[in-house]
């Protein structure tokens, strides 16, 4: 098996809008923090202004050719060594997280050399924080509606 990450500012427009489909579909989107309805000019936009961005980076995994979903480093500082983290899956497929994960503990430890990784994640997704506890992610934080998890670098 090959996962590839394709840094969204190099992706064709056909898959900027599949991007864009799975983001704006319901069950993607209850999840995110920004949950209202994003328009193809917005998206685009945000895209286009990545190029510039040091501190964000989303890119789409393929796995053998087939894409399963996005990663993002957002707040990234590469003084302090750490960078919030984000992931959705393609909606049409499932049992796909711990690939967006092994794809963000890759990129975020061998390749940004980053020493913690912090997440934002609902309470309410159970989902996701199953996912995040099983590679290790440690609650550190918690509101009413959201937990804050972070993992460490062992190697750094």
């Amino acid at each position: 098996m090959s996962t590839k990450l394709i840094n969204f500012t190099q992706l064709s427009l056909k898959d900027k809008k599949m991007v864009l489909e799975w983001r704006n579909s319901a069950e993607i989107r209850q999840w995110m923090l920004e949950q209202r309805h994003i328009s193809l000019t917005e998206h685009l936009a945000y895209i286009e202004q990545l190029k510039e961005q040091k501190e964000r980076l989303y890119f789409l995994v393929r796995e053998d050719e087939e894409a399963v979903g996005v990663i993002d480093f957002t707040a990234i500082d590469y003084k302090d060594k750490s960078a919030e983290i984000g992931l959705y899956a393609n909606p049409s497929l499932h049992g796909v997280g711990k690939i967006l994960m092994h794809s963000i503990l890759r990129y975020g430890f061998l390749t940004l050399h980053m020493k913690k990784l912090y997440a934002r994640v609902f309470c309410s997704n159970e989902k996701a924080i199953k996912l995040y506890k099983s590679f290790h992610f440690q609650t550190y934080k918690k509101d009413d509606t959201l937990l804050y998890m972070e993992r460490t670098n062992e190697n750094s």
